[in-house]
């Protein structure tokens, strides 16, 4: 049986009369919804989303709300997979990504997550091209500083500790 072929009725409740046919898709959670039947006001939620996206950058901000106008509701999981780089990536990396995205004309998350990663990819491969030794290499240490005692001060501070416990324990005892 072919999933694009086959169909899904959907009777109202009370009734039981057929009020629709909906084709299924092959994609698990993909909805195909006539554009008169997307649900289009913005919830709390949706919100709460923009509101995150504006604060990652003004490309986020407008990559969301313009997919927000073309999905609706349906579009929040995409939405959510934007804002949530946020966890793991810088903002203006991320918003540098959404406008290359809008650039290309390709409006989903998968694209976007990957023009993420290649854009942290290339800084972090700029970066070990501008510095090619590590930033706390062994050799960069240094023992010898106006502010470092040195290591005789240091004894004289473990013996007198040592000697004023062992007479602390002694008297208690």
């Amino acid at each position: 049986m072919d999933n694009c072929t086959s169909e899904e009725k959907s009777p109202d409740l009370r009734t039981q009369a057929l009020l629709r046919t909906h084709t299924r898709v092959e994609r698990p959670g993909t909805v195909v919804l006539p554009l008169a039947e997307r649900v289009f006001n913005p919830s709390r939620e949706t919100r709460f989303i923009l509101s995150q996206a504006r604060a990652i950058g003004p490309q986020a901000a407008r990559l969301c709300e313009m997919l927000f106008a073309i999905k609706g509701r349906v579009g929040q999981r995409t939405l959510w997979g934007i804002v949530n780089l946020a966890r793991r990536y810088p903002h203006r990396i991320i918003d540098a990504a959404c406008a290359a995205a809008m650039e290309q004309g390709v409006h989903i998350y998968g694209h976007v997550k990957a023009l993420t990663e290649r854009l942290v990819a290339d800084a972090l491969a700029a970066l070990d091209a501008d510095s090619p030794t590590p930033l706390a290499s062994p050799s960069t240490l240094t023992q010898q500083h106006a502010l470092i005692r040195s290591a005789d001060k240091y004894g004289d501070l473990f013996d007198h500790v040592a000697t004023a416990t062992q007479s602390s324990e002694s008297t208690q005892s």
